[in-house]
């Protein structure tokens, strides 16, 4: 029996979610909320599909321990990012954007992560 790829299980989620999120910003906010909330919304569902398919690159890769960091990193980083983002447009409450920096950084470390373990890359 094969073992399941929860990378690509992740990277399956984070992008049916993000195209969830860009199609809900474009149909069902509009009008909702003002313009500058809108291009919130967007950047948010951007890298968040951005990075879902860092995950499934990553995922697909032939020793997928290797890369378990940054696919980890990467999900939490959306999490915290793309997600801050959403619930600050959705109530308005903006101490969610005070996650959003933290979010940021953790796609930043994911990045440099997948740069440093491309060096030690087994042939």
């Amino acid at each position: 029996m094969r073992s399941m790829n929860i990378g690509l299980l992740i990277a399956g989620v984070l992008g049916a979610s993000g195209v969830a999120a860009g199609a809900f910003g474009a149909h069902a906010l509009e009008g909702m909320v003002t313009a500058e909330r809108l291009a919130v919304w967007e950047t948010a569902a951007y890298y968040h599909l951005i990075h879902a398919v860092a995950v499934m690159v990553l995922a697909l890769q032939s020793h997928p321990a290797l890369w378990r960091l940054p696919i980890v990193g990467f999900a939490l980083g959306i999490g915290l990012f793309s997600f801050s983002l959403y619930a600050l447009v959705l109530t308005g409450i903006t101490t969610f954007a005070a996650v959003t920096p933290v979010g940021g950084l953790l796609l930043i470390f994911s990045w440099l992560s997948v740069a440093l373990k491309a060096r030690r890359r087994p042939h």
